[in-house]
């Protein structure tokens, strides 16, 4: 029998990954309440960032439309100990050990100003594109199309086509 470390090195088929991938999301969900998403966290990280430089984004009328959702969140008055930021957490260092287990981690240098720039702009509109749709792929693919929600089949289509214009842009402008 091969050693453990041996086995998780291969690829696994796509289908395994899916199948535990769903299988956590339904434990999360039982022990936590919450289903798997990833930008609820990241906006209240930025809302407490925003709280230490002195502004007060709880009182923005965004927060006004969702303040039944991330009430219980905070009224423990720490934006950075809750269940999203432990969700994201165990995300990063899920892949990073998952990374090294597989002998991929690599350090890598930026080409050039232009493709920093790319992905700054780029990773700046994902997260604009996030808040404004209420959630990313991972909430719509994974939370809202198996409970068959009309949103995520829509979005599922738009981000199918968004990443086919993405990746022509890529290719004509980076490549």
């Amino acid at each position: 029998m091969k050693p453990i470390v041996t086995w998780l090195k291969k690829p696994w088929p796509y289908w395994v990954g899916g199948i535990l991938l769903g299988l956590l999301n339904v434990i999360l969900l039982a022990m936590s309440g919450i289903s798997w998403q990833i930008t609820s966290g990241f906006l209240l990280w930025g809302v407490g960032i925003l709280e230490w430089v002195g502004l007060e984004p709880l009182t923005w009328e965004y927060f006004e439309h969702f303040q039944h959702y991330y009430e219980p969140v905070l009224t423990k008055h720490n934006v950075f100990l809750n269940q999203y930021t432990i969700l994201n957490v165990g995300v990063i260092v899920g892949a990073l050990i998952a990374t090294l287990l597989a002998s991929q981690f690599k350090w890598k240098k930026i080409k050039n100003r232009k493709q920093l720039v790319f992905a700054l702009l780029g990773g700046i509109i994902m997260g604009y594109g996030t808040r404004l749709a209420v959630g990313c792929n991972i909430g719509a693919f994974f939370s809202g199309i198996p409970s068959f929600s009309l949103h995520a089949w829509i979005f599922g289509i738009f981000a199918i086509l968004g990443g086919w214009v993405g990746s022509k842009i890529l290719i004509r402008f980076l490549l």
